[in-house]
Formats: C-alpha cells, sequence, structure tokens
C-alpha cells in the first residue's frame, strides 16, 4: 500500500473480515489534491436540468464557463436551462458592488425569455464583496410576478455536497403551492434524476406501465409547475441520494411524504426499485405488473450480458465516482460480467453506505472515500486493474496509465438506467477493455513488460 498522507489514513480500508470504521463525511485534507468540486458547481449541477427556469450566475464569467452544459441532461420542450447567463462581474463591480448589475440582468432576461422562475447562483466573489442578492430577488419578483430564488453557494463554504444542500434549500421553497391541479392516487416523485441522455424517461415508462404516475423528476427535465405540486405525491423515490436526500427529509417533515432510496443502474438495484415502489401501495395489481415488466425485459437482456461476460470474464475494475448509490450498483453489475471490483470509493459516501459497500464487496476490495489521483493512480497500478469507472476527472487518470475507462458521471450521452442502459454499459466495458489501441500505450506496455 501507498504511504498515505496522515490525516488520509482513516478514509482508506481493505476489506477484511474485521472491524470497520472508516472516515468520511469530513472536510478535503489540504495537500491532497482532492477530485471534488466547489460548493457553486454541486448547486449547479442539481438545479440545471429545470428547462423552464432561468439559471442566472451572479459571479465572474469563468465560474459560467465552468458549470456550461456539464449535465448530459435533456429536455422534452423548453431549453432554456442550456443557456449559461452570467452577470460578469469585473474589478469595478467588486469595488462598487454588483447588486445594480444583477437588477437590470434579471429583468432584461426576464423580459425576455418570459421563464417561469429565476435561479440566481451566488459565487465566491459575491461572497466576498456582500451584494445582498436576497433583496435583489425579493424585488425583481415582485416586480415581475414571478419565483426569483437566490442559491447561495459560494465556493468557499465547503464541497460540492454543501452544494447540493443549497439546491435542495432552493427547491424546497417552490413546493406547496399547486393544491388545486390533478395527482392521481398512485403517484411518486422521482428524486436525484438529472435525465442523463434521457434516462427519466425510460424509468418514467417503466411506472407508467405499471400504472404509477411520476408528479415531478427533481431534477430531470423538470418543469416548475411541477415542482409546485411535488407536495401532493404520495411518495418520494431517491435516486441520487448524495445530492436529493437533504430534500426529501424536508419533504418529509412539512408534508409528511415518507421517502425510499433506490437505485436504476444494475439488473438487481433497477428490479427492486420497481418492486419497492409497487410494495409501498400494498396492491397485488401494481406488483404483478411490476414482475411481469422485469420477467420480460430480462429476457430480452440476459442473451446480450452473457455474450459479453464471455470475453470480459477475469478482468480487475475500478471504481471512483461522486455518489456512493453508483458504486453499490456498479460492483453487483460488474459481476454479472464476471469482473472482479479491486477498488471502491466515492466522494460523498456516507458511514452507511460505506458499510454496505464493505458487506457486498470481496475481501481484499481497497475502499476509499474522498481519494485524490496520486492514491488512486497507485491502487489501479497495485492491483492490475484493466478498467476505470468514473467521471471527467478521472478520465485523464485512466489514460495516462494505459488502462480502459467508462464514463459514469452527468457529461455522459448514452443511457445507463434501465434494462436497455444495462446492455448500453455492458458494450462500453467490452468496447473500451478489449479495445486495440491500448497496446499502442507506452505505460501498457511498459507494464506487460514490453519496450516504451
Amino acid at each position: 500500500m501507498i504511504d498515505l498522507i496522515e490525516a488520509r489514513k482513516n478514509q482508506v480500508y481493505v476489506n477484511r473480515k474485521d472491524s470497520f470504521n472508516i472516515e468520511c463525511d469530513k472536510k478535503s485534507v489540504a495537500g491532497s489534491v482532492s477530485q471534488r468540486a466547489c460548493v457553486f458547481c454541486g448547486s449547479r449541477v442539481v438545479l440545471y436540468p429545470i428547462a423552464d427556469a432561468l439559471h442566472l450566475i451572479h459571479g465572474p464569467i469563468g465560474c459560467a464557463a465552468y458549470t456550461w452544459d456539464i449535465r448530459g441532461a435533456l429536455s422534452s420542450g423548453p431549453e432554456l436551462h442550456r443557456m449559461s447567463f452570467c452577470t460578469d462581474l469585473r474589478e469595478n463591480d467588486v469595488i462598487y458592488g454588483g447588486e445594480k448589475k444583477l437588477y437590470n440582468a434579471l429583468i432584461s432576461l426576464i423580459e425576455k425569455y418570459n421563464p417561469k422562475a429565476a435561479f440566481i447562483y451566488s459565487t465566491c466573489i459575491v461572497g466576498l464583496i456582500g451584494d445582498d442578492i436576497n433583496a435583489v430577488c425579493r424585488k425583481v419578483s415582485a416586480e415581475k410576478n414571478i419565483p426569483v430564488i437566490p442559491v447561495h453557494s459560494e465556493g468557499f463554504k465547503g464541497t460540492k455536497k454543501d452544494g447540493y444542500r443549497a439546491a435542495c434549500e432552493a427547491l424546497f421553497t417552490l413546493t406547496g403551492f399547486d393544491n388545486e391541479s390533478e395527482v392521481p392516487k398512485h403517484s411518486i416523485n422521482i428524486l436525484g434524476d438529472f435525465n442523463l441522455a434521457g434516462e427519466s424517461w425510460i424509468i418514467k415508462n417503466y411506472y407508467k406501465e405499471m400504472g404509477i404516475d411520476v408528479v415531478s423528476c427533481l431534477t430531470g427535465d423538470g418543469r416548475i409547475d411541477e415542482i409546485k405540486k411535488a407536495h401532493r405525491a404520495s411518495l418520494n423515490v431517491v435516486q441520487c441520494s448524495g445530492s436529493m436526500t437533504f430534500l426529501a427529509k424536508l419533504m418529509k417533515e412539512k408534508y409528511g411524504i415518507p421517502f425510499i432510496r433506490v437505485s436504476y443502474f444494475g439488473i438487481e438495484d433497477l428490479s427492486e426499485a420497481l418492486y419497492e415502489v409497487a410494495r409501498f401501495f400494498k396492491e397485488k395489481e401494481l406488483i404483478d405488473k411490476a414482475a411481469e415488466l422485469v420477467g420480460r425485459e430480462l429476457s430480452v437482456i440476459y442473451p446480450e450480458i452473457t455474450k459479453f461476460k464471455s470475453r470480459l470474464e477475469g478482468k480487475k475494475a475500478a471504481i471512483y465516482v461522486g455518489g456512493s448509490f453508483k458504486a453499490f450498483s456498479l460492483v453487483k453489475a460488474l459481476r454479472h460480467l464476471g469482473m472482479k471490483t479491486e477498488v471502491v470509493g466515492s466522494q460523498t459516501g456516507s458511514k452507511d453506505d460505506y458499510d454496505y459497500l464493505k458487506e457486498i464487496c470481496d475481501e481484499g476490495t481497497i475502499i476509499v472515500d474522498d481519494t485524490n489521483p496520486l492514491e488512486l493512480s497507485h491502487f489501479i497500478e497495485e492491483r492490475g486493474v484493466d478498467l476505470l469507472i468514473g467521471g471527467v476527472k478521472e478520465r485523464p487518470i485512466a489514460y495516462k496509465l494505459g488502462i480502459a475507462f467508462c464514463d459514469h458521471n452527468h457529461e455522459r450521452k448514452i443511457p445507463l438506467a434501465g434494462f436497455e442502459g444495462m446492455v448500453n454499459f455492458c458494450r462500453e466495458v467490452y468496447s473500451s477493455v478489449l479495445s486495440p489501441v491500448w497496446k499502442y500505450s507506452p505505460a501498457y506496455r511498459k507494464r506487460k513488460g514490453g519496450t516504451v
């Protein structure tokens, strides 16, 4: 094992049959070069898919460029969310304040685009100069008669996870307004699915076939009017627990809506997500429809998965993702391909999450919390890993080491959720791991004992 920074030693664990007390939910260690993003980025990626809202960044243009179009979130209608508006604060604004600039920008944009609501993101500069964005939002909201919501996401306040909380607080202010529109008896909200490559549509179709209506998807292909009546659904189904559990707890406390945590990735977790929602309503017809759907879909995809398994069995993988719920499903999905998970970790996992990872991982698996490129590279080389599954910040690590990479982050354009998503996942792993391109990588040839 690598010599870890002293403060990191309790955040790395080799799975054994012994006591398990991994540290998590802590600030990143200075000097470790964290893989985490900032508070602003966290809030932006959660709220971004709300397609009929105006998203205005109050800060320097660099913040807007950093987070522009970073979700592969598709819309069935409006595309306003893909416009990266920014007040472009500069030196004079830092000296004299940017409130007037924010007000003028809001008035101009609302008049031009007529959004259903507006989210105003405060960045580090705003936190330092003290602009009162709450006052500006209240003034514009009164003048234009739409919700104008401040999102307090100054980067220095914490990490990406704190941005998730800021986004949840902003969303919560929109709930509870529509008590008139019709909401069916068997109704749910899906929290934490962001319609990457159209995944929300796939999941909604499953529930529709079962006889269950989705009132609002928070926030994939989101609509302000749907969010306003989300408090009347019977159940909240939380897909991304890291980003949306806080909102589910707020809604349970105020509206009495229970919530469950699910994953729509992988065969076992997806099937259980459908069954668990059906069981919640305690009606045999719904459970029977879920069983029929699962049985039909499995009969279609299993022959495909078996073909990939014949070539991938025995290969080794490393997983490093943002939300630990993804890690659970990926460990199980790789088992269907006969692949072993050698390294697994997340940025935002909780103690309970890591306890579950320990339970489902093989003995000897390295489990890490909030790792960094140096650690991750060392573990990959130490274990002879063939595939790294991660996000945009992990991709360069894989390519420099000459190993395969599978993108499981929010930039991707291929759906990996649902039954068809499982086939897509297997196909992507197969294509990457067995690609002939790796033999041209100096790192690969060195690892195999050849000349560089």
